[in-house]
Order: structure tokens, then C-alpha cells, then sequence
């Protein structure tokens, strides 16, 4: 959404409060008042669609995920590993705030100092992000941003039309579910579940490109 810039009188006592309140949302005062204007005047602002689709991703995950939302832009949603120690996965959520071909980025990430659970996540995470690039490539879709490293997995979430009837709160859940359900498949050494990974991944996209 372009913006412009427009001079405004306003009270003195009324630019601190809104500094105030924008301190504490972690944003800035001009962003603030967009907001305020938006939200009176029933505008649609990025921050109104960052909400929404956060908000369906926070309904929509299982008890088993913690979700945190850290800003209207970013979220976290947290999963235990059934190893030895139960070390916690992160699934980073950011979304951009004037998205084009891609919503926002996500992140995989994992905290530990096994070296074994290490080298199997990197094994994990390298299948993975064949996996992806190569069904994407099928349905003509360029994988950028795709990087598989031993401690995490990051990702373009893309931004397409072809989501049917999915949100893209709703593509995003159904996505990390895919991802994490055979994490912890290829971590508990299930080889002949695991091998169904592509073809159930090809067949979300064909619901959905995310």
C-alpha cells in the first residue's frame, strides 16, 4: 500500500499518548496513528491482514504447539522432540508488511548439543529442502530463499493466488503440521512412513502454494 507524507496539527497531549501507546506495541507513531485512522474510518491496513492470519494460524494449531505471538508481524510456534531430552523446536513466522511474490520468510530452528540428534536434523533438513525445491519446480514455482543447514531450515513463504478455499492462515498451519510430522517421523526412524513425504507434499500443493 503506497504512503505519503501529509502534515497534521494535532494537541500535544494527544502525540504523547500516542507515543505511549506505540511504545508499547513496539511500533512508531506515524504507523500508529495509520492504524488508528484505518481502524476508524474501516480502512484495511497490512497490519489488519498480519492479524487475521496470525490469529487463524494461533485457532487453528493443536494443544500439542505452544504459539507465541511476538509482534503483528512475527510469531512463534513451539513443539517438543520425543529424544531422549525432549529439546523444543521453533517454527518462525514473519510476515511482510507490503508482501509481492512472498508473504513473509519462516524458520525452523533448533537448539542442541547432541551431536547426534544434530546430524540427524541436518540429514532431516536437506531431504526436506530437496524435496520442496523439487515439487515446486514441477508446478513452475522458483524456490528462493530455501536453506537447510544442521541446526534449521528457512524458507520464502510464497505468496500465491492458488490457495482455493485455504487461507493463508490455514496454508501455513497445514504446512507446518506436513513439516513437522515427519521431522519427528525421520527422527523416530519410521523409514516407510517417511517415504510418503513427497507425494503428500505434492498433493498440498495442489491445494495450496505457500
Amino acid at each position: 500500500m503506497k504512503k505519503s507524507v501529509y502534515s497534521l496539527v494535532l494537541m500535544d497531549d494527544v502525540i504523547k499518548a500516542v507515543d505511549r501507546q506505540a511504545y508499547l506495541l513496539g511500533t512508531n507513531r506515524s504507523n500508529l496513528i495509520n492504524q488508528i485512522l484505518a481502524e476508524h474510518l474501516s480502512c484495511v491496513t497490512p497490519e489488519m491482514k498480519m492479524r487475521e492470519i496470525f490469529e487463524t494460524v494461533e485457532n487453528l494449531f493443536q494443544n500439542s504447539f505452544l504459539v507465541q505471538k511476538n509482534s503483528d508481524s512475527l510469531m512463534t510456534i513451539k513443539t517438543v522432540l520425543e529424544y531422549k531430552y525432549r529439546p523444543t523446536v521453533s517454527y518462525r513466522v514473519e510476515l511482510f508488511r507490503v508482501p509481492e511474490n512472498f508473504l513473509g520468510n519462516m524458520k525452523v530452528q533448533t537448539r542442541t548439543k547432541n551431536k547426534d540428534l544434530s546430524v540427524m536434523l541436518g540429514n532431516f533438513f536437506g531431504i526436506r529442502n530437496a524435496v520442496e525445491k523439487k515439487c515446486l519446480s514441477e508446478i513452475g514455482v522458483r524456490s528462493e530463499g530455501w536453506t537447510a543447514v544442521p541446526e534449521g531450515f528457512s524458507r520464502k513463504i510464497i505468496n500465491s493466488a492458488d490457495t482455493g478455499d485455504f487461507t493463508a492462515g490455514e496454508a501455513i498451519v497445514e504446512y507446518l503440521n506436513h513439516l513437522d510430522r515427519y521431522m519427528k517421523i525421520f527422527l523416530s526412524g519410521d523409514i516407510k512412513s517417511f517415504s510418503d513425504m513427497e507425494r503428500t507434499y505434492s498433493d498440498m500443493l495442489k491445494k495450496f502454494v505457500i
